[in-house]
């Protein structure tokens, strides 16, 4: 039953991407204004999350000032869908630069021709799906660290879309001996280091609110002499398919002072990079997921004792 369910959400997705790749990039936008409208102020999904993580972002937002963010996020995202759907059509190595800007690419060339293992690490935020596929188009080898889709059917299908030009995907939880090996190797390895840690992660500050982030990151930077690279890619356009792939900042374990070569300082660092990136377009991060829960003061509760006999 399983299988047969996730096949069937399988098909929905792919006659989806199918239309959206039939119909000019245009009409996605205007589709996609659409559903902004729909899924923030009709439907309100994931409204009480978003607006919460707004408020707490932006405490002098007005109701209406969020509500306006919302709706502008929700527009991101399904014209972001779309443009994957047809990036591998329209972006190829003779017309790049008609889409998409670089800035600082001769700092990452430079690191690159050292042959130094790089760790690679952005949010969600912008069209990070379209950052690695142009990496890997401009003739770079990344690596890239994903959890596994639970839709067996759509992980190989969007699996199929970032190795197109040669991008290697990495699970964070079968392949971490894997990645060890690459940075061994001076090879780049690239995340979306966002993601909620679980209690035991580095806790760091994030937009004024504590979070949770993967330790691996730093850890692996300061075991491999491995520079972080904080990069993201940006819709700059109020039009489909224009980005601005850009270097935020790098640091380098080389260049670190005593007290900051440390995974907690490391963490706090790149979080600290994606707050400023991300205030610049607030309108192109996932502020519908929960990237604040912190559950360390709460335990389980215990299930009463039986009486005995």
């Amino acid at each position: 039953m399983r299988v047969a369910t996730e096949y069937f959400v399988y098909l929905t997705v792919r006659i989806v991407i199918c239309l959206a790749q039939a119909v000019p990039l245009s009409v996605c936008d205007r589709i996609a204004h659409t559903l902004a409208w729909l899924f923030s102020d009709v439907l309100r999904i994931r409204g009480k999350v978003t607006d919460e993580n707004l408020r707490h972002a932006y405490p002098h937002w007005s109701t209406e000032q969020r509500r306006a963010i919302a709706r502008r996020m929700w527009r991101h995202l399904f014209l972001f869908v779309c443009e994957v759907a047809q990036t591998s059509r329209r972006i190829r190595r003779e017309n790049w630069h008609q889409h998409v800007r670089i800035v600082g690419e001769a700092k990452l060339v430079r690191l690159v021709m050292t042959g130094r293992p790089l760790l690679l690490v952005t949010a969600h935020f912008g069209n990070f799906e379209l950052a690695g596929y142009l990496l890997s188009l401009f003739g770079y080898k990344i690596h890239t660290v994903a959890r596994p889709l639970d839709n067996r059917f759509l992980d190989r299908f969007l699996h199929r879309f970032r190795a197109s030009e040669g991008q290697e995907m990495l699970s964070k939880q079968a392949d971490y001996a894997r990645i060890r090996d690459i940075l061994a190797d001076g090879g780049a390895v690239s995340f979306l280091a966002d993601q909620y840690a679980g209690r035991k992660g580095s806790w760091v500050d994030f937009f004024g609110r504590p979070a949770s982030a993967h330790k691996a990151i730093p850890l692996f930077a300061l075991d491999n002499d491995a520079p972080i690279v904080v990069g993201c890619c940006r819709r700059v356009e109020d039009r489909p398919l224009q980005y601005e792939l850009k270097l935020e900042a790098i640091a380098d374990p080389r260049e670190l002072r005593p007290d900051q070569a440390n995974p907690q300082w490391l963490a706090q660092w790149y979080h600290d990079q994606f707050e400023s990136m991300i205030r610049e377009a607030p309108e192109q991060y996932w502020w519908l997921h929960r990237r604040w829960k912190d559950k360390r003061g709460k335990r389980r509760r215990q299930r009463p004792q039986k009486l005995a006999a």
